[in-house]
């Protein structure tokens, strides 16, 4: 193997989640396909599927809140945390270090509207 394309996010409404991550993370929403919504991260991208209306093939147990993503950012992690706590969103743990597949970094770590565990990371 040699990277990763896409992976497939769970949700429980997919309104909402691109609102939480346009707005709060600033990430792009992109369309495709019939009428999908994903979020472009770099050269890759997160499938959403609607809880209940999983685009087939799916996982065997898809559900909202199932995912635990690291998203690395190109902004220090102090504007990240103050960027947060404007928008009222609780940091439920960091800065704290972290190893990720490039070597060490530094991470906080939110949820978004499912409870997805999302981590924010800067690498050193």
């Amino acid at each position: 193997m040699s990277g990763l394309d896409h992976m497939v996010m769970t949700v429980a409404d997919i309104d909402a989640s691109c609102d939480f991550y346009q707005q709060i993370l600033g990430i792009e929403i992109i369309g495709f396909g019939d009428n999908r919504k994903a979020l472009k991260i770099g050269d890759q991208k997160i499938n959403l599927h609607q809880a209940g209306r999983e685009i087939e093939p799916c996982a065997r147990h898809p559900a909202p809140g199932s995912a635990d993503v690291c998203l690395i950012a190109e902004t220090p992690i102090p504007e990240i945390v103050d960027q947060l706590g404007i928008a009222g969103i609780a940091i439920e743990l960091g800065p704290v270090q972290r190893t990720g597949a490039r070597g060490p970094m530094i991470s906080v770590y939110i949820r978004d509207p499912d409870g997805n565990l999302i981590e924010l990371s800067t690498y050193y």
